[in-house]
């Protein structure tokens, strides 16, 4: 496995001229965090991902966390020094809240340290992840007494977190949870019922832990409007803070998977153990979803960084690898990288990896801007675009990370296929990020289910019509940017075409716009991403560096020519309704002969 290597000139390209994060670093609260700053800050970051945690990634996926005879998880060999180096850097606080101990940085400067460390090692990456989004949920809903006693060491990093959602009988239906909360004489709770794929659900990296568990309270309603949120530590604290007895949580069992082996997925088990309320009864979904919203970016991110990590090791060994005679070619043998299918497959992950890195910056900083401009009406857009987003980003994020992580693979050839060369590695790694934090199907579910309707449609509609501004910007930059803007206008088309048929059938056949869902999600990943390249190419060109401005030249108009004109083809089955996907039965679909579950 080749060394990481972060790619910190094309993230500071990408904060200082696509995105616009110098004008993030103007808003109330966030004029400590200068682009200046942050790049230093980045800098240090990426030597720190790149020195101290990158070196785990192997050792994690070969020796894994393991189950201990007393019921404790026990990490790979250096995860816990690597960690405790992490908590003393302090870099997990940097985008947290000043007044808990955190740095108090833009969301835009922590998802970028984010892919520096999910680059290094996705399995490590995740328990900081996991923690921040229990976090979120403690400073939306705990009260005053909650967020002092937990959130300072939770920051530091000291303390880590969890989300308990799934059970044996409800996966993605968090509604037929069974789990129990029966409230005790002190106003604490008794918490019974058993949990399953717990990320970090139990290790030895930190000394407490701090289990979000959604519950059902006796008498509560039906489905997901009878769920309550609880914190339930791993130990009980103490009145002055520390650390107590032991709480009622065992781990039963972990996971075997096909990837992120170093991440201890966890199967647990509470019997009485005590928890105490976040918020009111009966919210749990509600604080569910601002740890969720709080992931999905995060996990849309993962796809960009092992595909990064994949990348950068499939170019140098295209570069070393020789094999056969590329045309034109005099030696004995050429490099992989003079061939021109593998210049296709190393050109789809440069240029994807760029626009899927784009998009997720764009993501985070509306995320700063609906939580810190003082324009309650730019906050209140800015929602609603982290709303478009972000099902987008973790969906299209996600797929892209295992196609490019694929290509990756196919690149080695036959050593791909070959453990020892680490490049399989990532292709595990990633896959189980189109899975969870609601399943990229789920995303595609929401964007025509909830983010399509706001303001009956008017909300996506003026996206659409923000995104087509950049036609015009294209025309103004000359004769070599036209391709792009030509293939740009015909993609914006269909899904303007696509968008208006969702909208107008939604109403009398939901059905057939769910059936659409992913296609047209699809849609929208493939002209967002063209579209945030086609502004990189513009701003290159006006920094009047000529080497980057025809890089980005090269990139925008590749995936414009090469690989956006998959959007328009999708528009047949982004449209074609549920007819066809459900006019065979179960017999039918298995074929003749089979057996078939009555």
């Amino acid at each position: 496995m080749s060394q990481y290597q972060p790619p910190l000139a094309d993230i500071t390209f990408a904060l200082e001229h696509v995105v616009g994060y110098p004008d993030i670093a103007k808003l109330p609260g966030f004029e400590h965090a200068d682009l200046d700053t942050v790049v230093e800050l980045l800098e240090q970051c990426g030597e720190f991902m790149a020195e101290v945690v990158a070196p785990t990634n192997r050792q994690g996926d070969t020796q894994g966390s393991l189950l201990t005879p007393n019921a404790t998880v026990v990490t790979p060999d250096g995860f816990k020094e690597a960690y405790r180096q992490y908590v003393e850097a302090g870099w997990g606080s940097v985008p947290l809240p000043e007044e808990f101990g955190g740095g108090g940085f833009p969301r835009t400067v922590g998802l970028v340290i984010q892919e520096l460390m999910t680059s290094a090692n996705m399995a490590f990456s995740l328990c900081p992840l996991l923690t921040q989004g229990a976090i979120e949920a403690l400073l939306h809903y705990g009260d005053e007494d909650m967020k002092n006693r937990y959130l300072p060491k939770m920051v530091s990093g000291e303390w880590t977190g969890t989300m308990n959602l799934t059970e044996p009988q409800a996966g993605s239906d968090v509604g037929a949870l069974t789990t129990r909360a029966v409230k005790n004489d002190d106003g604490s709770y008794s918490i019974t019922g058993q949990k399953i794929f717990i990320t970090y659900g139990d290790h030895d990296m930190a000394e407490e832990i701090v289990h979000l568990v959604l519950a059902r309270t006796p008498g509560a309603p039906e489905g997901t409007r009878g769920i309550s949120c609880f914190i339930v530590p791993k130990f009980l604290i103490n009145d002055d803070g520390s650390v107590g007895a032991r709480n009622s949580v065992q781990t039963v069992s972990l996971e075997h998977k096909m990837g992120i082996h170093a991440s201890p997925t966890c199967v647990l088990s509470f019997e009485g153990a005590t928890g105490y309320l976040i918020g009111e009864e009966n919210l749990g979904m509600r604080i569910m979803f601002v740890m969720m919203n709080s992931a999905r970016l995060g996990v849309g991110v993962q796809g960009l960084a092992v595909a990064e990590r994949a990348y950068q090791q499939s170019l140098t060994y295209a570069q070393e690898r020789h094999q056969g005679l590329a045309i034109g070619a005099t030696g004995p043998s050429s490099a992989l990288i003079e061939f021109p299918d593998v210049r296709r497959m190393l050109m789809t992950q440069r240029a994807g990896i760029s626009a899927m890195r784009y998009l997720m910056l764009l993501d985070a900083s509306y995320v700063d801007i609906s939580s810190n401009h003082p324009d309650p009406a730019v906050r209140a857009r800015a929602n609603e675009i982290v709303g478009i987003l972000t099902p987008i980003c973790k969906s299209f994020g996600t797929d892209m990370g295992n196609e490019f992580t694929s290509l990756a693979l196919q690149i080695h050839g036959g050593m791909g296929f070959i453990e020892e060369t680490g490049a399989a590695q990532h292709v595990r790694d990633v896959r189980i990020a189109a899975i969870y934090e609601g399943t990229n199907g789920i995303q595609a579910a929401d964007l025509v289910g909830r983010k399509l309707g706001v303001r009956n449609g008017a909300s996506m509609l003026e996206f659409l019509a923000t995104m087509r501004e950049v036609e015009t910007d294209l025309a103004d930059a000359g004769e070599q940017f036209e391709t792009i803007r030509q293939e740009l206008g015909r993609q914006f088309d269909a899904l303007h075409e696509a968008t208006v048929w969702m909208l107008r059938t939604g109403q009398s056949d939901p059905n057939a716009v769910l059936s659409g869902s992913s296609p047209y999600l699809r849609m929208w990943g493939l002209c967002t991403s063209a579209w945030m390249l086609a502004r990189a190419a513009v701003a290159a060109a006006a920094t009047g560096d000529a080497e980057l401005a025809q890089s980005q030249l090269v990139l925008a108009r590749f995936y414009a020519e090469q690989v956006l004109p998959q959007s328009a083809g999708l528009l047949g089955a982004a449209t074609a309704g549920s007819t066809d996907l459900f006019a065979l039965d179960a017999r039918e679909l298995s074929g003749p002969g089979r057996r078939v579950l009555n």
